[in-house]
């Protein structure tokens, strides 16, 4: 089986981005409604969800580069296990529609482990995830000219 963590990943388009952040953030504000609706509009929201915490996991997860100094048995073991994250979640989303909400579970909580600082709170590392997201997917996919803007949707 191919490491597909370590290829390259096609660019998501804004509206998958979009789709998956208003989902996640749904999910994280446990509003059961948004979230029904987010995933009954995008029956690929497991696949969705993890692509975008692939390209939020391999980053943080990563062997750092040769500047970085020699790697420790830790950043092995962080790699393995952000590898392992990923795939796990891959094969969780193959369940279907219903695997949805605990995969967002599931990213909220790495975002809530890995990536909040003592004064952040998760909703803000979503709304920066998804900026950073929804800007990578525009880049990939500009819109035509003269179409109208992007506007993310607030939960």
């Amino acid at each position: 089986m191919p490491d597909t963590t370590t290829m390259p990943l096609a660019p998501m388009t804004p509206h998958a981005a979009i789709s998956a952040f208003n989902y996640l953030r749904a999910v994280q504000a446990d509003d059961v409604d948004a979230a029904r609706e987010f995933a009954g509009a995008e029956p690929r929201m497991p696949e969705l969800l993890v692509d975008v915490v692939t390209r939020i996991v391999v980053p943080v997860t990563a062997l750092p580069g040769p500047q970085a100094g020699e790697p420790c048995a830790d950043t092995f073991a962080l790699e393995a296990l952000g590898r392992v994250f990923v795939t796990s979640l891959r094969v969780w989303a193959q369940a279907g529609p219903d695997a949805a909400e605990g995969i967002a579970r599931a990213v909220i909580d790495f975002a809530a482990q890995f990536l909040t600082e003592d004064h952040e709170d998760v909703a803000d590392v979503l709304r920066q995830l998804e900026a950073v997201g929804v800007g990578q997917a525009l880049d990939a996919h500009p819109a035509p000219a003269g179409a109208h803007p992007v506007r993310l949707t607030a939960v």
